[in-house]
C-alpha cells in the first residue's frame, strides 16, 4: 500500500506513524501495532496510532524522528505493509521467566531496539525483566558487545585516553568538569560522554549545557578532542549506543537503574569512545544508590571483570555518598559552583574540590602523569595556577560556547530551621526530588542551594537551603513536596 506524507512537523519521542482509521482497517492493523514504511532504498520500523479528521485516508503522518530518519518531505509517496511482532518480545519473555539467553538472541534484542522494532511498552517490559532478574556475567558480556557493534566508535592515535564515571545518586557532585579540565590539561585525553538528568536534578550534560553545545555527531565530537584533547558532551547524540540511549529513557520513565543495565551503559559507552583508563566512582550511603560498602565492593568486583574482559585498566574508588556534594543542585546552580572552584573564588564549595582533585590525581597516577601518591598535590597545583581555568575554557570554546555570568531562576524562597542545633542528616533522593518538584532539568536556573551541610551547626530561623523556580506554581509543588519530605534533619 502506497500513502502520500502529510507533514506536521510533530514529535512524539519515537517514530511513530498516523494513519486513518479506515487505512488501517484495510491493512488491517490496530493501535500500537507495528507497520514498515520504505521510501527509495531507506526502510524504517514504526507504531500506529489512529485518527479520523486529522488525514485524508490516502495519507500517512509521520513523526519527525521517522520522517528525518526516511528523509521524506510533503506529498512523497511512502510504501508501508504490515509489521508482525518481532521474536525479541518471546526472547523478553524467556528471560523474564529465569532464562540465560545466548550472545545472538542479545544481539537480536538489541538490534531491535535500534531498529525501532518494540514498541515503548516492550522497551519497558525489557527494563524491567533486567530490573527483577539480573544478569549472569556472561549475558552481561553479550549485552555490552552488542550495544557497542550497533553504534559509532572513536578511535584516537595517543594511547593514553582516559575516563572517569560516577554510577550517580548524589545530589550536586559535578566533578566531571574539573577533573577533565585538570587532566587534559597535563595532557590526557579525554573524551568525556555524559549522560542527561535520569532521576537526578540534572546530568552533568544538562549542567555544561548551561555555558556550551552538548549535542555533537561522532565526527564532530572526534575533532573537538583532535583539537583541544577533550570534550564534555551529551552521549545520546552520537549514536555511540543507540540502544542504551532508547533504555535510558524508559529507566527515566519508570524511575528505574537496572544494576545490570548500568553495568552495560557505563561500559559499553566507555569501550565505544576508545578509552583504555577508566576510573569508577562508587559513593555509598543511607540516600545513595548503594547503600554500604559491601555492595559496592561488590559492584566493584564487576566492573573490574567486565574491564579484564575487554583488557581495560580501570580503577574503582569508593567514596562518601552520605550528603549532597557541593552547594548548587540543578544545572546553572552546578555549574555555578564548577566556575567558583574553577575561577578559584573564596566561596567555592570545598567538599567538591576536595573530591574532584582527589579524582583527578587518581587518574593522573593511573596514566603515569604522576607518580603514586603524588596525584593529588599534582591536581590541586594544576587547579590553584588557573591550568585547568584554561583548559575548561578552551574545551568549552570548541564546544561552540562561552563562560558567561550566570543566574539562579527569577523566584526563590528560603527555607529556615525550626529549631536551633545540629545538621545530622541530608538525604540525596529527597533533596534530588525536590529541586525536579521546582523545575529541574528541563528548568535549567531551577533547583535548590544548600547553606548548611551535616556537621554544621544551625540557629533557629537561618537558612538551610533555597529553592530557586521560574514560576510560582513550581515554587508551590516544591515546598508542598517539601511539606510532607523534609530533605534535612537537625538535632
Amino acid at each position: 500500500m502506497k500513502l502520500k506524507v502529510k507533514i506536521l512537523n510533530w514529535s512524539a519521542g519515537r517514530p511513530v506513524a498516523i494513519l486513518h482509521v479506515h487505512t488501517a482497517e484495510k491493512l488491517g492493523v490496530a493501535v500500537n501495532e507495528r507497520i514498515e514504511l520504505k521510501f527509495n532504498s531507506t526502510k524504517a520500523i514504526s507504531v500506529v496510532d489512529l485518527a479520523k479528521k486529522l488525514l485524508d485516508e490516502n495519507e500517512i503522518v509521520l513523526s519527525t524522528e521517522i520522517s528525518d530518519l526516511l528523509k521524506v518531505h510533503a506529498g512523497d509517496l511512502i510504501e508501508i505493509s504490515y509489521c508482525p511482532r518481532p521474536l525479541t518480545t518471546k526472547l523478553i519473555k524467556r528471560k523474564l521467566d529465569g532464562e540465560k539467553l545466548s550472545k545472538e538472541e542479545y544481539k537480536q534484542i538489541v538490534l531491535d531496539i535500534v531498529n525501532n522494532s518494540l514498541t515503548e511498552l516492550e522497551l519497558a517490559f525489557f527494563v524491567t525483566t533486567v530490573y527483577k532478574s539480573k544478569l549472569s556475567f556472561e549475558e552481561l558480556i553479550y549485552l555490552i558487545e552488542a550495544i557497542t557493534s550497533t553504534g559509532d566508535q572513536l578511535h584516537f592515535k595517543e594511547k593514553i585516553v582516559a575516563d572517569k564515571h560516577c554510577i550517580g545518586g548524589i545530589a550536586g557532585n559535578r566533578t566531571t568538569p574539573l577533573v577533565v579540565s585538570i587532566c587534559a590539561s597535563q595532557g590526557i585525553i579525554m573524551p568525556k560522554t555524559s549522560s542527561r538528568a535520569i532521576t537526578s536534578a540534572a546530568g552533568t550534560a544538562d549542567t555544561i549545557e548551561t555555558v556550551a553545545r552538548v549535542s555533537f555527531e561522532a565526527k564532530d565530537a572526534q575533532k573537538i578532542v583532535n583539537n583541544v584533547g577533550a570534550c564534555m558532551i551529551w552521549g545520546g547524540a552520537l549514536n555511540l549506543a543507540p540502544a542504551d540511549d532508547k533504555l535510558i529513557k524508559i529507566e527515566r520513565m519508570l524511575n528505574l537503574d537496572p544494576e545490570s543495565q548500568l553495568l552495560a551503559s557505563i561500559m559499553s559507552k566507555k569501550i565505544a569512545m576508545g578509552s583504555k583508563y577508566i576510573l569508577i566512582d562508587i559513593p555509598y550511603g543511607n540516600s545513595a544508590k548503594v547503600k554500604n560498602t559491601k555492595q559496592a565492593n561488590e559492584l566493584s568486583k564487576k566492573f573490574h571483570k567486565i574491564a579484564d574482559k575487554f583488557k581495560l585498566k580501570l580503577k574503582v574508588v569508593l567514596t562518601d555518598g552520605n550528603q549532597p556534594i557541593g552547594n548548587g543542585i540543578g544545572p546553572t546552580l552546578e555549574m555555578i559552583d564548577v566556575l567558583k572552584i574553577l575561577k578559584r573564588e573564596s566561596d567555592r564549595p570545598k567538599d567538591l574540590e576536595e573530591k574532584s582533585v582527589f579524582l583527578a590525581g587518581e587518574i593522573l597516577e593511573m596514566t603515569e602523569k604522576a607518580k603514586k601518591g603524588q596525584g593529588k598535590s599534582l591536581a590541586q597545583a594544576v587547579l590553584d595556577s588557573g591550568e585547568a581555568y584554561n583548559k575548561f575554557k578552551e574545551i568549552i570554546e570548541a564546544q561552540d560556547g562561552k563562560i558567561k555570568e550566570l543566574s539562579p531562576g527569577n523566584l526563590k524562597k528560603d527555607i529556615t530551621a525550626n529549631k536551633s542545633g545540629k545538621i545530622i542528616s541530608v538525604d540525596n533522593k529527597l533533596i534530588n526530588s525536590l529541586a525536579r518538584y521546582a523545575g529541574c532539568p528541563a528548568d535549567p536556573t531551577s533547583g535548590v542551594y544548600l547553606h548548611k551541610k551535616v556537621k554544621d551547626k544551625v540557629s533557629k530561623g537561618e537558612k538551610v537551603l533555597t529553592i530557586y523556580a521560574e514560576t510560582e506554581n513550581k515554587i508551590k509543588e516544591a515546598l508542598s513536596y517539601f511539606e510532607k519530605y523534609p530533605c534535612f534533619e537537625i538535632k
